[in-house]
C-alpha cells in the first residue's frame, strides 16, 4: 500500500492548483484523474486562450460576482487569494497575458501556458501524478480513541490501494462530458452525508419551443448588444452585454451571463436597443420620412432583425408616415421590452459550468474541509459556487485551490 499525506482526486484548474500549493509547503501530494489528458477545460477555455481570472472582481465583496444557495460563503477564499496574487504567479512564469473587456483576462499566446504553469507548480512541489487512473472505492478510518492515530482513508484505484490523511475531491462538475466530466464529486460527498444544493447547467445557451421561434430561426449568426433581464422586480437581475441568434434559441455572453439566474417556466426580458429611446427616434422618423418603417429601423438595429420584426404585424408593413402613433407605440414597446420564455438550455453539453454542488454550508469557509468528516475537502466547480462569465469561475478555482492547500500543510504539521 503506497502512502501520500493528501490525495486529490481531480487534475484540473483547481485540483492541480492545490496539489502545488501544498506539495510546495511540505505534504506528500498524489494527483488522479480517470482521464488520460490533464486540465482539458483549461486548454478549450477562453477560445484556446483561457479567461484565468477578472481584474474586475471586488476583493471586499467578491460574492456579488458569484451565484451560490450560501452567498457569503466565498467572500473568504476570494479576498485571502485574489486576482493580482494570480497575476504575480504568471508574471514569476513569464506568461504574457491580455485585457479583452470588462476586467476579463486572457493568455496572448495559448492557455497551454496556464496548464504547464500548474504542472510546473506540481512539479516544485515534488507532487506524484497518475492519469488515467480511476478511483474505485474511499474508506475511512476513525482516529483512536486516544488519538494516538489520526484518522485516515484508503482510496482503491485502478493503480492499487493508497493510504493517507486527507483526500481533497477537485472533480468538477457535469458540464461538458464529451471531455471527462462525471458526478463523482456529488457521489463522495453523498458518501460521507454531505448535503447537495441540485445541480444545474449555468452559462448555458436558451431554447425556445420550435414553432414559436421559427420567426426568428433565420436569424441565426445575429448578434447585437442588448440588455437582458430576469427575475421579479425584488431579485431582478439584469445583464448589458452581446446577444446571439441561434437557430435553436439564444446564446452570447448576454444569455450565458442570465441563464445562471433564469428558472424553469419563467420569462426573460430584452431590450434590443438599450442605447436609443425608439418610441422617440419612430414619432421623430414618422414627421419627417417616407421610408418604410424596417428601413427606419435598420438604422438602429441590424436589418435582418428589422426585417423580421416588421413581418409579424401588417401595421408595421408600411411607410413610416402612414403608420398610427399606436403600431409605432407597439412596435418600439415590443423591440425594447421583448418578453419571451424559454422552454429549456442546451444542457450540460453546452454549458460551460454547473451551478449548484456541494452545499457550502456543509463546508469550513476557511480551509473548504467537510464540517462533519475530518480530512475530506472539496474545492472548485464541485461546490455551490458559480461565478458569472468572465473568468470568475477559475479565480474561484485559484482561490478555493489555495485556502485547501494552505490548510492541508498547516494541519498535517
Amino acid at each position: 500500500m503506497q502512502k501520500f499525506d493528501v490525495v486529490v482526486i481531480g487534475a484540473g484548474a483547481a485540483g492541480l492548483f492545490c496539489a502545488g500549493v501544498a506539495g510546495q509547503r511540505g505534504c506528500k501530494v498524489l494527483v488522479l484523474d480517470h482521464s488520460p489528458k490533464v486540465a482539458e477545460k483549461i486548454r478549450i477555455s477562453g477560445g484556446g486562450r483561457c479567461n484565468f481570472t477578472n481584474r474586475d472582481l471586488d476583493v471586499r465583496a467578491p460574492q456579488k460576482h458569484f451565484i451560490s444557495d450560501n452567498p457569503n460563503f466565498c467572500r473568504s477564499a476570494l479576498s485571502r487569494y485574489t486576482p493580482q496574487d494570480f497575476l504575480a504567479l504568471l508574471q514569476r512564469h513569464g506568461i504574457p497575458f491580455h485585457e479583452k473587456h470588462k476586467g476579463q483576462l486572457f493568455c496572448d499566446r495559448s492557455a497551454d501556458d496556464i496548464v504547464q504553469l500548474l504542472l510546473r507548480e506540481c512539479e516544485a512541489g515534488g507532487v506524484t501524478r497518475w492519469q488515467p487512473c480511476g478511483v474505485k472505492a474511499i474508506r475511512f478510518s476513525a482516529a483512536s480513541p486516544d488519538e494516538t492515530s489520526p484518522g485516515s482513508y484508503e482510496i482503491d484505484s485502478d493503480q492499487g490501494t493508497i493510504q493517507c490523511r486527507a483526500v481533497v475531491v477537485a472533480t468538477g462538475g457535469l458540464s461538458i462530458p464529451k471531455i471527462g466530466a462525471t458526478d463523482f464529486g456529488y457521489r463522495v460527498a453523498r458518501q460521507f452525508g454531505l448535503k447537495l444544493i441540485e445541480p444545474r447547467p449555468a452559462l448555458v445557451p436558451l431554447t425556445f419551443d420550435g414553432a414559436a421561434w421559427a420567426p426568428y430561426a433565420g436569424l441565426a449568426g445575429l448578434a447585437l448588444p442588448v440588455q437582458i433581464e430576469t427575475g421579479t422586480k425584488k431579485e431582478r437581475m439584469a445583464f448589458l452585454e452581446d446577444l446571439l441568434f441561434t437557430h435553436r434559441g439564444l446564446s452570447g455572453p448576454a444569455v450565458l451571463q442570465i441563464s445562471s439566474y433564469w428558472r424553469t417556466n419563467t420569462p426573460i426580458r430584452l431590450n434590443l436597443a438599450p442605447e436609443q429611446d425608439l418610441l422617440q427616434f419612430l414619432q421623430q422618423a414618422k414627421a419627417r420620412s417616407r421610408k418604410l418603417i424596417a428601413n427606419e429601423l435598420a438604422t438602429q438595429l441590424p436589418s435582418r432583425l428589422a426585417e423580421a420584426w416588421v413581418q409579424q404585424d401588417a401595421a408595421w408593413q408600411r411607410p413610416v408616415n402612414e403608420a398610427s402613433d399606436k403600431a409605432l407605440a407597439a412596435l418600439a414597446t415590443r423591440l425594447s421590452a421583448w418578453e419571451l420564455t424559454p422552454t429549456g438550455t442546451e444542457g450540460y453539453a453546452k454549458a460551460e459550468v454547473t451551478a449548484g454542488g456541494v452545499d457550502t454550508r456543509e463546508l469550513s469557509s476557511q480551509t473548504m474541509e467537510a464540517q462533519r468528516q475530518p480530512g475530506l475537502y472539496f474545492i472548485g466547480e464541485v461546490v455551490d459556487v458559480t461565478g458569472w462569465l468572465g473568468g470568475y469561475n477559475f479565480q474561484w478555482a485559484w482561490a478555493s485551490a489555495h485556502a485547501c492547500g494552505v490548510a492541508l500543510a498547516q494541519g498535517l504539521k
